[in-house]
């Protein structure tokens, strides 16, 4: 029986790639997004690989949501062998001028997503003694970035959290690590160079070609960049690896 996976905010940008990605490993591949049409045509995709897959449009802070969504995929697949918890979003502001319902918003997508996604996960997971838990963090989770203050603060907790449930899983044959990408061509860097440039002075993709600059590797980096390193993740060669919140992000930041 071939595995099954969940990629979460999969509608577009690395999620996207990794759900591809893990389509063309022979995964059956589960796309969730909040928005119904991205995950549709996400799916569509899949399909034309050859594998199975099931759109699910889902929030991931909404407890209800996240455990209906494994319970269906259980109930059509019978297993959950991987979970990607991918979704994310960012907020650029200075930490002074952000409101208490921002800070929460990017908390509820970044971190109580996470958890929700982790532990509906893993209770599927310990039935089955085995699983592959693994999650979105950033070179935020690593080193805090200007104007990045509150994502910063969500990626360093789930560098922790997935520290701390590899320790809890670790008996059950279960695996927990994170991916950690830096400068991405995606919307939420168009996003990030957009709102960082007033506060730099510079006009819009200024920003982006500044940041750039820090890439050892010489590019931007893409989402099947990010994908084939989850790839690795999610299959055997990587059993023998848990808790660890690995950098992909062409060597901005090294330890």
């Amino acid at each position: 029986m071939g595995k099954v996976a969940i990629v979460t905010g999969a509608g577009r940008g690395i999620g996207k790639g990794i759900a591809l990605r893990l389509a063309k490993d022979g995964l059956d591949v589960v796309v969730n997004d909040i928005n119904a049409e991205n995950v549709n045509q996400v799916a569509k995709e899949i399909e034309a690989l050859g594998s199975n897959t099931m759109a699910i449009a889902a929030d991931v802070s909404n407890e209800k949501e996240v455990y209906a969504m494994v319970d269906e995929v259980v109930g059509k697949f019978g297993q959950l062998d991987v979970m990607v918890a991918n979704a994310g979003v960012a907020n650029v502001k200075l930490a002074i001028e952000m409101t208490a319902s921002e800070w929460d918003q990017i908390f509820a997508v970044n971190c109580r997503g996470m958890f929700l996604c982790d532990q509906a996960a893993a209770k599927q997971m310990i039935k089955q003694n085995s699983g592959k838990i693994i999650n979105c963090a950033s070179i935020a989770a690593h080193a805090g970035f200007y104007l990045l203050a509150a994502y910063s603060a969500t990626k360093f907790a789930v560098r922790g959290f997935t520290q701390a449930l590899a320790k809890e899983l670790g008996s059950y044959g279960i695996t927990v690590n994170a991916y950690c990408p830096g400068i991405v061509g995606t919307d939420m860097w168009e996003l990030i160079d957009e709102k960082m440039g007033p506060y730099l002075g510079l006009p819009k993709g200024e920003v982006l070609k500044e940041y750039s600059k820090l890439i050892t590797m010489g590019r931007v980096q893409t989402p099947d960049d990010v994908a084939c390193f989850v790839s690795y993740l999610a299959s055997a060669d990587s059993n023998y690896m848990t808790g660890q919140s690995v950098m992909i992000d062409g060597g901005i930041v090294m330890s």
